[in-house]
């Protein structure tokens, strides 16, 4: 896959993950797009090793896949943000 490839499937992605997620997402565009990246990599390695990767027709499930993998990527990286609360102390 090409960079600009990776850059346009990531953007994709991640936008569909943001959908598919209930309630809003606190997170930046630029942070999205990255995060559609690395579930859309992580995503079509999945396919690959489940033997879906390549199909007569669109790859759906590739597709599929990697929007679930960017999601829980979302949710992974809002949950470690969550905790990083400036000025936050426990006593």
């Amino acid at each position: 896959m090409s960079i600009i490839g990776s850059i346009i499937a990531g953007i994709i992605i991640g936008v569909l993950a943001r959908l598919v997620l209930p309630g809003r997402q606190n997170i930046s565009f630029l942070v999205t797009v990255v995060l559609g990246i690395l579930g859309a990599l992580i995503g079509w390695l999945v396919a690959g090793w489940l033997g879906v990767q390549t199909t007569s027709g669109p790859d759906w499930l590739r597709w599929i896949i990697s929007i679930i993998v960017a999601a829980l990527l979302i949710v992974g990286y809002e949950r470690v943000m969550a905790g990083r609360t400036v000025g936050s102390r426990k006593a």
